[in-house]
């Protein structure tokens, strides 16, 4: 601290009278906190860390970000939207460097070393953080020559007269759809006809009128629309998908981290 000892010892000293309790215990071999100096210590070292992070948030917004981006996204969100996204960020800033990689197994940012991981639904990993980037409702779809030909459940219990495509993902319990009722999770056991891992893959057989399947807001839209997918059961509320932006930690988060989140906020948002 480029500071003497004696120097050190007045600090201290003036630290614990305007205190008025004893931060440490002193003795000719050892010192050690007291209960009241470690309560002092804990709370400095991240009052200590905040303003480190505030220096480097100014410093930050007075020079371009630069260095290596890895990101991990869906496959078929990665292919299709965010792929353009990041084309227009490098175009934007072209001292970052992003490694784009699509999967749609679970992965740990901690291990495997991404900065950050663009994902629907929250992960269950309370060791990372989270910012929603979009809102993304999720909903029981058919086409219209399938509800035609099988009739339209009309309950929840009806579901299981049905052919149902189930969309395999993470650890979800397979062939169990969840409903959220009266603020309550309920849960129906479904009869799968056709199942993948892959959403554009179930998604398709949906469009052929192969069965029923849910999905995201974000994916049917479209078809909806269009009228090639029909909502089955509307008054039923699915658990939403919501879009996050997964990373490790808050504290020394890079400029080029921060800036390609807020650019995906701004960009989806649009």
């Amino acid at each position: 601290m480029n500071i003497t000892p004696p120097a050190a010892t007045m600090r201290l000293a003036s630290m614990e009278k305007r205190l008025g309790a004893r931060l440490l215990n002193r003795s000719t071999r050892k010192i050690s906190l007291t209960p009241e100096g470690e309560i002092y210590l804990q709370h400095a070292i991240r009052l200590v860390a905040e303003l480190q992070e505030l220096d480097e948030l100014i410093l930050d917004s007075r020079r371009a970000p630069r260095g290596i981006l890895r990101v991990n996204a869906p496959l078929g969100f990665g292919r299709t939207i965010l792929a353009p996204l990041v084309s227009e960020f490098t175009a934007e800033y072209p001292e970052v460097e992003i490694q784009l990689e699509v999967t749609d197994r679970p992965i740990d940012l901690i291990e495997t070393g991404f900065d950050l991981a663009i994902r629907f639904g929250e992960l269950p990993d309370n060791r990372i953080n989270a910012r929603r980037i979009m809102s993304n409702r999720r909903f029981m779809c058919a086409a219209p020559a399938y509800l035609e030909k099988h009739g339209v459940p009309k309950t929840l219990a009806d579901l299981a007269k049905h052919r149902c495509i189930v969309h395999r993902q993470n650890d979800d319990a397979y062939g169990v759809w969840r409903f959220l009722v009266n603020g309550q999770t309920e849960f129906v056991k479904v009869h799968s006809a056709l199942s993948s891992n892959d959403g554009d893959i179930v998604q398709g057989w949906a469009l052929d009128g192969q069965g029923i399947v849910i999905r995201s807001e974000w994916d049917v839209t479209k078809y909806l629309e269009s009228g090639r997918l029909r909502r089955v059961l509307p008054a039923f509320k699915l658990p939403s998908a919501d879009l996050y932006a997964y990373y490790p930690s808050k504290q020394n988060q890079a400029a080029r981290v921060r800036i390609f989140i807020d650019f995906l906020v701004k960009k989806l948002a649009a």
